[in-house]
């Protein structure tokens, strides 16, 4: 039985329970994993949410739950993936915050990533093992979702479909006033103050106008 700060008997069922949950966007609900923190009777107030992407750990809960944690907490998460999906990084906080923050880590929706159970040889390796091949996994659908939107974008814009704002409408002038142009009628700035454009917007549409409108 290990020791607290003051030197005191540690009892582990005196752990203080945090919780982490992750979306990746405002968008996505974080219910199911409230749910299983909930189960695990976590206080609400111990409970830290981020809505960001797990590419990297540069959040801001995420960083105020690190300063919580100590050889007297345990912290649960629902899945790894919802801890981060990169690869290295995944392995390096959890080696931070059970080595040197000394706080205990579960994975709920797997119970081999518990740092409680086996903490002889054996069961360090064989959590070791777990841990490396669910982050590379987290990273491989990280990868694959970015190829899956990647493919969607170019199926898309195959299809014609445009993406970004919409091109601010041309003024009611712009065909005369872009023929007079294209006449030597005026020079390029005069064209571009008459229709109320910036020289190089107005240079810009013109080429597009001439490009679409030949047979």
């Amino acid at each position: 039985m290990k020791k607290g700060k003051a030197g005191k008997r540690w009892n582990p069922m005196e752990q203080t329970a945090y919780g982490y949950c992750r979306v990746s966007s405002n968008s996505q609900n974080e219910d199911r994993q409230l749910v299983a923190m909930e189960k695990k009777n976590i206080p609400p107030k111990n409970i830290y949410v981020d809505k960001q992407s797990g590419k990297d750990f540069e959040r801001r809960q995420y960083k105020n739950l690190l300063g919580k944690l100590n050889e007297n907490t345990i912290l649960y998460v629902k899945s790894i993936d919802r801890l981060g999906r990169n690869y290295q990084e995944i392995q390096e906080q959890w080696r931070f915050i059970s080595k040197e923050k000394k706080s205990d880590i579960v994975v709920i929706d797997m119970p081999l990533l518990d740092t409680r159970r086996g903490k002889d040889l054996v069961g360090t390796f064989l959590s070791d093992i777990v841990l490396q091949v669910l982050s590379f996994v987290a990273e491989n659908e990280r990868r694959d979702i970015r190829q899956r939107q990647a493919e969607g974008i170019a199926a898309a814009k195959a299809r014609g479909v445009r993406f970004g704002r919409p091109p601010t409408p041309l003024p009611g002038n712009f065909l005369m006033v872009c023929r007079k142009w294209k006449g030597g009628e005026i020079t390029g700035a005069e064209a571009a103050r008459e229709c109320g454009l910036p020289l190089s917007t107005f240079r810009y549409r013109a080429d597009l106008y001439e490009k679409f409108r030949r047979p």
